[in-house]
């Protein structure tokens, strides 16, 4: 790590359940290059992972530390489900300690909505930021402080469908655009009532695909938006000076 916290660069990784893209930040978030992206492998387990990213970042510019953004349920660093990659390949696997031997240099692992969520937010009052990609991805922030990780996506929405299912990347192409974002519609009508956020964005690969009207606190962002959020990952809780890996709340925690 650099002994000028101004001068940190960040590599910051976004694994999907299609890509696995990465670029260099600063430690104001802004991109060093343009971010770059392979084919997710498959199969989609943590040896061929590493192997990708390792592949991905291999002619990079020198970096200082790892954000990783995961689709999945993360609990210090640890993978606890992958639902979009295969939770049987990925369970108890330690992503943070075998990605910094890899690459040889420290990193920190958060479900992908949630570094998304930091990057995109304004901040101020309670955001949801949701991501429509492969699957469907949520992370909740109140003034800006990630709130525990909740596995909206396996919740119920149907008799038949949990939300992953019901708007996800298989059910747009079977049922096509149009009924997808009337589905969307319900989803986004659910999601105002249970959590009366004072802002929603969505963001993923299929926010482009969104179609109707829109409430004015509730925005579209890119996928170049929420990778940003791997510079937070980066910052002191107190001082909001990066260099060190951000430090435990006495609120909830991202870790």
């Amino acid at each position: 790590m650099k002994n000028d916290p101004s001068q940190l660069k960040v590599l910051s990784i976004d694994i999907g359940g299609s890509h696995v893209k990465a670029t260099i930040l600063n430690n104001k978030g802004d991109l060093q290059m343009d971010y770059e992206k392979v084919v997710t492998p498959s199969p989609a387990n943590p040896e061929n992972m590493i192997a990708a990213i390792k592949n991905l970042v291999s002619n990079f510019p020198p970096y200082d530390c790892v954000s990783v953004g995961f689709p999945g349920y993360i609990k210090n660093g640890v993978v606890k489900t992958a639902p979009n990659l295969g939770t049987d390949f990925w369970t108890d696997f330690d992503l943070r300690e075998k990605l910094s031997e890899a690459l040889n240099k420290p990193v920190q692992v958060v479900n992908d909505a949630d570094m998304q969520g930091l990057g995109i937010v304004s901040g101020k009052g309670f955001e949801l930021v949701i991501t429509l990609g492969t699957g469907f991805g949520t992370a909740l922030l109140s003034d800006g402080q990630l709130l525990p990780h909740l596995e909206l996506a396996h919740q119920p929405i149907t008799k038949n469908n949990t939300y992953d299912t019901y708007i996800g990347e298989k059910a747009l192409e079977k049922i096509g655009k149009r009924k997808w974002n009337h589905r969307l519609e319900n989803v986004l009508a659910i999601l105002k009532t249970v959590f009366n956020y004072d802002h929603l964005y969505i963001g993923g690969g299929n926010a482009r695909k969104v179609n109707f009207k829109l409430d004015d606190n509730v925005k579209l962002v890119s996928n170049e938006d929420g990778i940003k959020g791997g510079a937070r990952l980066w910052l002191t809780d107190d001082t909001q000076e990066p260099g060190t890996a951000i430090k435990k709340r006495k609120s909830p925690t991202i870790l």
